[in-house]
């Protein structure tokens, strides 16, 4: 039995094609290579074969077409035998508890004998649910198994793992596949990145503090501005106006102060995993001061501690809808009411469906919240390839990517979010008096709402 060590990583339009077809065409049990062997197979036979009566061709054709037959029933009998066994030991183990981070590989726990009384063969699995994880498996020389080692492109939290066994000849003539579900407590958290410290992202609040103009007048009597009808009497500085005559009065500073409970929260959104990385190290790492209570879309739950925030944190991968008003609402905060609010809320800095939802919240809560937009990458503009007419690109492409590039005509995209468009975004969520902060994970950079670092 051969065994494949090969990570799988299917190409775009194998995946593509898996995702319309995979079910219907997965019980075929012929490859492209054996099918188009196959079709030549019959063809030869049929014009040549008995057409003119061609012994050597005929032979040939035989033997071919023997040999698809012969592989495709040792794979079928093989393939039957195989997925009873691997459900009796998939069934008898227990379930399997990971805790890992993104990017990295781990051991997923699952071990299978190493079958060497496969008659040229090799089996080979890989992890389709969660999705976006690389599957590796490795053959063991101590224990003579087949050891599981993954590598999750994003975070997830699951409870159970689906997994695609493929049985092939080593000739890639006939494939037997099957799908098997198990139960698994796997908790993937996304990366930190390069992020070393972040700014001050403790909340807000109207009160006598720290003097800013998008505070609530009700600080210290520290402003003086000239009197006008209507102001009390009281406010005067009678001293003032008996030195030189002018009526001038003392009124509140403008402030805000640090809360004494921060409200925090993750949306979900595309290109999400930045901004649960950000949220990740600052739970973590205690940016949020303390007490803090923290959200996330795909759970109504909420957490006043690391321990519970994290899977949280895992499992608003891909959560469709958004709960930042529920959040609100379950925290005692109802709009129109004339509470002031303060809440750190993390979001991907790319355009989605969130951030309407999000404008709406801020109309509907007083505020001031602090919005968090995260990304793995800035770029400044799009390259001139990117801005060239599209046969000077063309030309481009296949000086560089070759003819399938160019058939394909897609230009490889810059890593990293435009930064006009998320000027946009940010200046869009100042106007509606939230601080703004952009946080890139990939330089661990933070920047104002100016693009000025921080």
């Amino acid at each position: 039995m051969s065994i494949a060590a090969t990570e799988i990583q299917p190409s775009r339009w194998r995946h593509r094609i898996s995702q319309q077809f995979g079910r219907r065409l997965g019980w075929f049990p012929l490859t492209s290579g054996g099918l188009g062997m196959t079709l030549v197979c019959l063809a030869a036979l049929r014009g040549f074969g008995y057409g003119r009566m061609d012994l050597v061709v005929f032979a040939l054709t035989v033997c071919g077409l023997s040999i698809v037959g012969f592989t495709l029933l040792m794979v079928l009998l093989s393939g039957l035998l195989l997925r009873s066994r691997i459900h009796k030991l998939l069934g008898n183990q227990p379930t399997s508890s990971l805790q890992a981070e993104a990017g990295f590989p781990n051991e997923s726990g699952l071990a299978l004998p190493a079958w060497r009384w496969l008659p040229l063969m090799s089996l080979q699995w890989q992890v389709i649910m969660p999705a976006q994880v690389n599957t590796r498996v490795r053959f063991n020389e101590q224990s003579s198994q087949l050891d599981e080692e993954i590598t999750p492109a994003q975070r997830c939290l699951v409870t159970h793992v689906i997994r695609r066994f493929e049985l092939r000849d080593v000739l890639g003539l006939c494939r037997f596949s099957w799908r098997v579900s198990t139960p698994a407590n796997w908790q993937v958290l996304p990366q930190t990145g390069s992020l070393r410290t972040l700014p001050v992202l403790r909340s807000m609040d109207a009160e006598d503090g720290i003097p800013n103009m998008a505070g609530v007048p009700e600080g210290d009597r520290m402003d003086i501005r000239r009197y006008a009808p209507g102001d009390s009497t009281r406010d005067i500085l009678w001293r003032v106006y008996a030195r030189n005559r002018h009526l001038n009065v003392r009124l509140p500073e403008r402030s805000v102060f640090y809360t004494e409970r921060t409200l925090a929260y993750l949306v979900s959104g595309p290109e999400d995993e930045a901004a649960a990385g950000v949220a990740r190290f600052a739970i973590s790492r205690g940016a949020l001061g303390s007490p803090w209570i923290f959200g996330a879309d795909g759970s109504e739950q909420a957490a006043s501690h690391a321990a519970a925030a994290m899977p949280l944190i895992a499992g608003s991968a891909h959560a469709q809808q958004y709960g930042l008003d529920n959040f609100l609402a379950s925290q005692g905060v109802t709009s129109g009411s004339g509470q002031s609010l303060a809440c750190i809320v993390f979001v991907p800095a790319t355009s989605g469906p969130w951030l309407q939802r999000l404008q709406q919240t801020l109309a509907r809560y007083p505020g001031p919240f602090t919005i968090v937009l995260a990304a793995d990458g800035l770029r400044s503009e799009r390259s001139t390839e990117a801005e060239s007419p599209a046969w000077l690109r063309k030309l481009g492409l296949l000086w560089h990517k070759g003819l399938q590039t160019l058939i394909l005509d897609k230009p490889e995209e810059l890593p990293g979010v435009d930064t006009r468009r998320v000027a946009a975004i940010m200046e869009d969520l100042s106007l509606r008096h939230a601080r703004v902060v952009l946080v890139d994970r990939l330089s661990g950079q933070s920047f104002d709402q100016r693009l000025k670092r921080v």
